[in-house]
């Protein structure tokens, strides 16, 4: 069995750039903002309060894949914790996605489905190879 990642190495492929952050942030408080205040029409009744809370669930679920695990002492904890943070991304992020195509057409609405295909370019543009990277310090530590 080999060791351990090195906990820099570790902490390194876990570090997001400061930039990335502020755009997510950015385009989530947009599409929040049009949630609340905008109070898009919906097809089905229900969906708008349903859109807000998925919404939030996104925002803190964003937050948890971007914060900091230096609080976990252990290496491997701190990568599968990162992973199980980036799975949450992508499961709210088709739930939001799925309650969407139930706004009632309009321009409002056109502009929520755009935004939120910005956040989705965002998101899968750099956290496919993170997953990967991560995964890759994980299965270096299986032994032969």
């Amino acid at each position: 069995m080999t060791s351990l990642p090195d906990a820099a190495e570790v902490d390194a492929a876990l570090a997001f750039d400061p930039a990335w952050i502020a755009d997510l942030r950015s385009t989530w408080l947009q599409l929040m903002d049009a949630a609340v205040w905008d109070d898009p029409a919906m097809q089905r009744l229900g969906d708008a309060p349903r859109l807000r809370k998925r919404l939030l669930e996104l925002g803190e679920r964003l937050k948890s894949l971007t914060a900091s695990r230096h609080w976990i002492p252990h290496p491997r904890e701190r990568l599968k914790s990162a992973l199980a943070a980036a799975a949450g991304v992508r499961e709210t992020l088709a739930a939001v996605e799925h309650l969407l195509a139930g706004l009632a057409p309009g321009a409002g609405a056109e502009h929520m489905r755009a935004t939120l295909q910005g956040l989705r370019l965002a998101i899968d543009g750099l956290l496919p190879a993170r997953e990967n990277a991560w995964a890759q310090l994980l299965d270096a530590q299986v032994g032969d």
